[in-house]
């Protein structure tokens, strides 16, 4: 864990009250629509004041954040309720501030409150980090910009709290990630009453929520896994971070693999021809490759028509592995759930031929210039779906 994660970690658990999410284009302006300062939302506001502001008035608090454990800004707590607005924002950071750059885009934003007046902010760039900070927390990615639970109970409406607590009770240790990701789908599918249409007409709304159906499954499941652990006491130092590192190690390795799970799903739903961790040069495996690996070690098939993708949680770091995992094929694809990304950092991907995937609700977090390149999941789908369609359905299975 790195020292600036860490005093992130520490100070959340410390604090009254603390929030996180992901700097878009729009606060650095390269989005076209800057406003001032991070916009901060409504079930988020007890982070500015102790209750919250009246509409038709206006009110303000001027507080002391120190961020990265290095400098201060003298800054303002926001309250907009006059005229047509009815907003929350924090504002003022100085000339000098190095996290509202295009280069922050895509990096998660932390603050903590500790007294009215005195605040800590933090700015995670590294995927390794941003991924343990939301281990740390159960955190989902797609609900950031919300208040952090840091108790890590769970309140989810009642249908689905009583599914998610059968699936609970029928294990006694954690199940393989497969089946824990296959638990969540069925229980919201259940609750909510998913059709088999909702899965083509909006795959990008499901899949957000099948994977934050599954962060709450697997909050419930470690603390029936770990309450005995828990109501012991440890035996030695060694022993309590042996199992600290075990829940860490366990929470990050599960999220990546899940969102394969849930969007592997989401394909077979919409009849699509893929296969999973296929085998390419050098023992290379791609996470998706559609149709196959018959295909693709066919040189016959036309290199046009195979299709690559990548799935990360987030991709800042990562998503140059991608374009080493399949030389046939030029033009390669990732989906990730990265709320916003730099443009210098989008500029390489476009030279290096990678697009992203994001769920709708994502695309306006990019720069504005950007967001026409990049595809949603039913962009996505529609697209592998228009190269197989001219193939006989049996053609991709005979090389």
């Amino acid at each position: 864990m790195s020292e600036i994660l860490n005093s992130a970690v520490q100070s959340v658990r410390q604090s009254k009250a603390a929030w996180c999410r992901f700097i878009t284009g729009n606060d650095t302006g390269t989005t076209g629509s800057h406003q001032a300062g991070f916009y901060v939302p409504k079930c988020a506001s007890e982070l500015l004041f102790d209750e919250p502001g009246r509409k038709g008035e206006n009110k303000e608090k001027t507080v002391q954040i120190k961020w990265q454990d290095d400098f201060t800004t003298e800054s303002c707590m926001k309250y907009y309720g006059q005229g047509t607005r009815n907003e929350y924002r924090i504002t003022r950071f100085g000339r000098n501030f190095p996290f509202l750059q295009d280069d922050n885009v895509g990096d998660l934003l932390i603050i903590a409150k500790f007294t009215e007046k005195d605040y800590v902010g933090y700015v995670l760039s590294r995927d390794e980090d941003i991924d343990e900070f939301f281990a740390t927390f159960n955190l989902p990615p797609n609900e950031t910009n919300q208040l952090i639970d840091v108790s890590g109970i769970v309140m989810p409406d009642e249908k689905i709290a009583q599914l998610l607590f059968e699936f609970v009770n029928r294990f006694n240790s954690f199940p393989e990630t497969k089946t824990m990701a296959t638990g969540a789908r069925k229980c919201f599918n259940s609750a909510y009453n998913i059709a088999e249409t909702a899965l083509k007409s909006s795959p990008d709304e499901i899949l957000l929520n099948w994977v934050d159906t599954e962060y709450r499954l697997f909050r419930l499941m470690e603390e029936k896994v770990y309450a005995e652990v828990m109501s012991k006491p440890f035996g030695s130092i060694d022993a309590f971070v042996q199992t600290a590192n075990e829940v860490l190690n366990r929470r990050k390795s599960r999220a990546g693999k899940s969102l394969e799970h849930h969007l592997a799903d989401i394909f077979t739903h919409n009849e699509l021809v893929f296969e999973e961790q296929a085998v390419t040069e050098e023992n290379k495996k791609p996470d998706f490759l559609f149709p196959n690996a018959d295909c693709y070690h066919n040189l016959q098939f036309p290199a046009d028509d195979l299709i690559v993708l990548g799935a990360k949680t987030t991709c800042k770091d990562r998503w140059r592995q991608v374009l080493t995992e399949a030389d046939r094929v030029v033009v390669k694809y990732l989906f990730t759930l990265q709320q916003g990304i730099s443009k210098n950092q989008l500029r390489e991907m476009k030279d290096s031929q990678l697009k992203l995937v994001v769920p709708h609700k994502y695309i306006g977090s990019f720069p504005q210039e950007f967001q026409s390149e990049i595809s949603t999941l039913k962009d996505f789908i529609h697209f592998v779906k228009g190269k197989q369609e001219h193939f006989p359905r049996h053609y991709f299975f005979h090389y």
